[in-house]
């Protein structure tokens, strides 16, 4: 929690400030898993180079692009509170397991960028690209969570631009 100005030490931000970061492209704390069935990799640098982050930023630390040529089953957490994030750039293959503060440091989620109070699934659709990787670090207000060996999924869905990767979601059920 923060409070005023100043920041409070709690158990989730202590044990995530020794991390020593270093460049994109550099040592990751886990490399790519390979994806379920229905995914083949491919080559976009441009596509893969929007999914990865400096060290702080959340993003990936390192990836590979795959296009998916059977619908995939993807989850996401998202914050209730801001209903245009439902469809997100960032899911998982695996469904979200609890306590929220683990999820957030295997995942480089900073408080203030999610609540992360929602949770719904949605399939990939065919055709769509998408980059698969573990997390880079990610500097929050107060404390920096260390790079992950958790392989996050990037779609580039862009709500903005009518430009969505996912299709039958589910609305979304409290999480955890």
């Amino acid at each position: 929690m923060l409070w005023g100005a100043g920041c409070v030490s709690t158990p989730e931000n202590l044990a995530s400030t020794s991390a020593v970061d270093q460049p994109v492209g550099t040592v990751c704390a886990g490399g790519v898993m390979p994806p379920p069935a229905g995914l083949s990799e491919v080559t976009d640098p441009a596509l893969l180079e929007t999914a990865l982050g400096a060290a702080g930023q959340g993003k990936l630390c390192a990836g590979k692009v795959f296009v998916v040529e059977q619908p995939v089953t993807v989850y996401r957490v998202w914050d209730s509170a801001k209903s245009y994030t439902a469809l997100g750039r960032w899911w998982s293959f695996e469904l979200p397991e609890g306590p929220k503060s683990d999820y957030r440091k295997d995942n480089d989620i900073c408080p203030a960028w999610s609540a992360l109070n929602q949770m719904s699934s949605c399939r990939l659709k065919v055709g769509a690209k998408i980059v698969v990787g573990p997390g880079q670090s990610a500097q929050c207000k107060c404390f920096k969570y260390p790079k992950s060996a958790v392989n996050q999924v990037f779609i580039p869905n862009d709500t903005r631009n009518h430009h969505v990767d996912v299709e039958f979601c589910t609305s979304g059920v409290d999480w955890p």
